[in-house]
């Protein structure tokens, strides 16, 4: 995340507030609210406002997974584009979702709060969409689980748990 941080303040930082940065780390797959709050962290942003930031810019995305991607995934797959990345998807989601059947509201609250690599919104968004798992059961989940790897990654991101136990 420094290394972003430093390509942000060497290329867009004198035109683009910091917040609006952070807020648009967090909708990209992969990094997240995770790399979105640390990423406040190292910009200086105070705590609140890096969770709202955060929070707000990694649930934009997830109604339009949850909703649209098996339809999107069709299409380019109709046409010829992306075939390849997109049966890496699925086939990654099919992974990750052994035993979800039974309990898919858990599953998906703690894949998504846990922060570990390749889990998160968007992989439990699109697990849970190929899964047809209820979108408002999935959803529910989704965001509990957004807030619990934000408490997760505010204990390490911003030191609290230092500030707890001292």
């Amino acid at each position: 995340m420094e290394s972003l941080v430093q390509w942000y303040q060497g290329n867009l930082g004198s035109f683009l507030p910091k917040e609006v940065f952070v807020f648009l780390v967090s909708m990209l797959p992969l990094i997240e609210l995770r790399g979105g709050l640390v990423c406040s962290q190292l910009l200086k942003i105070p705590f609140i406002k890096a969770n709202l930031l955060c929070m707000i810019g990694n649930i934009i995305p997830i109604p339009f997974i949850l909703l649209f991607i098996k339809k999107i995934f069709a299409f380019f797959k109709k046409h010829g584009i992306f075939v390849s990345l997109i049966e890496k998807l699925e086939s990654r989601a099919a992974k990750k979702s052994d035993g979800i059947e039974k309990g898919e509201f858990i599953f998906l609250l703690l894949f998504v709060g846990i922060p570990l690599p390749g889990t998160g919104a968007w992989t439990g968004s699109l697990i849970a969409s190929l899964l047809d798992v209820d979108v408002k059961k999935a959803s529910l989940a989704i965001f509990l689980g957004l807030i619990m790897a934000s408490i997760i990654m505010n204990i390490i991101s911003y030191g609290l748990l230092g500030s707890i136990l001292s």
